[in-house]
């Protein structure tokens, strides 16, 4: 099923063209509360067959409205945590490094074969169809298009064989990083320079895990301008997610609604104001963003 977040905070399965709410229906049974979060709708999916079942008899019964008449939000604006991978493609470390420069070399060490994690800002997240707003003190910024896991099951110390057991299901995560020269005005930190507002974008819905049946088998492809900037596949990645879930499950704890982002591959590209991205991920589905100077 694809999951979504839709207009005035409302939980819905996307069906071909049409959007079906399943939320009211969980309300109605007891299975979440007015005002509820989509990390709330999560939970009571992951983790209560019954919820699960409403959402799959929406699916298959009621008739819905046009997806072109609703707003898509992010699919979860609230994560407890939202895990990041570092150059986990081997192409993309080479071109940080051309990027970077040699005295730099030491943050994308291509001999460096674990993927370095970091934290970004839960304050930074857009949906579909949202602006990237590039700061005024920035002379570069660029994006990172990569599949991203939603854990559904709590997670602690488990082992690559049990780790998609935990997963709820897969979305496409924009990382978006200001990567001007460090100096005066400049962020040397990981977690700052890709945790402007605005600098992550989730969508277009979660698809459940039963529907995508090798997270490791899946091509990527980034239009920029509508000329092709990045086509990959995730086979590509040096640690694989399920690497992933039990190296950060081995030290604390992953909890339902967290989000682990596995890397972008190479063809990372600079924005500018006026920019238009369109993202696809195979299984997953597309999503579009808009890119905007700062006033």
């Amino acid at each position: 099923m694809k999951i979504c977040h839709y207009s005035n905070h409302q939980a819905g399965v996307v069906v071909g063209d049409k959007v079906i709410n399943f939320g009211d229906a969980l309300i109605k049974a007891g299975l979440a509360r007015q005002g509820y979060t989509m990390l709330e709708i999560i939970d009571a999916l992951a983790n209560n067959p019954a919820a699960m079942q409403i959402a799959r008899d929406a699916a298959n019964g009621a008739a819905g409205v046009d997806l072109s008449s609703v707003k898509l939000l992010a699919p979860i604006q609230n994560p407890g945590t939202l895990w990041a991978a570092a150059a986990n493609y081997g192409a993309h470390r080479a071109e940080m490094v051309d990027r970077m420069g040699s005295a730099n070399k030491q943050i994308v060490n291509k001999d460096d074969l674990m993927a370095e994690f970091f934290i970004k800002t839960t304050s930074s997240i857009i949906g579909p169809g949202d602006t990237i707003i590039l700061p005024k003190i920035s002379k570069l910024v660029d994006f990172e298009c990569e599949l991203c896991a939603v854990i559904g099951k709590k997670a602690r110390k488990v082992t690559e064989a049990q780790s998609l057991e935990h997963v709820f299901g897969y979305l496409i995560c924009w990382d978006i990083s200001q990567r001007d020269p460090w100096g005066k005005g400049m962020h040397n930190t990981r977690n700052i320079r890709k945790g402007f507002d605005t600098f992550t974008a989730l969508g277009p819905w979660i698809v459940t895990r039963d529907e995508i049946e090798e997270p490791q088998n899946l091509s990527i492809t980034v239009l920029q301008n509508g000329k092709e900037a990045m086509i990959a596949h995730t086979s590509d990645m040096i640690c694989g997610l399920r690497e992933h879930i039990r190296f950060l499950s081995d030290c604390l704890t992953l909890r339902t609604g967290d989000l682990i982002t596995t890397g972008t591959p190479a063809g990372v590209s600079k924005l500018s104001d006026g920019d238009r991205l369109h993202g696809t991920i195979e299984k997953i589905g597309s999503m579009e963003l808009f890119v905007k100077d700062e006033k």
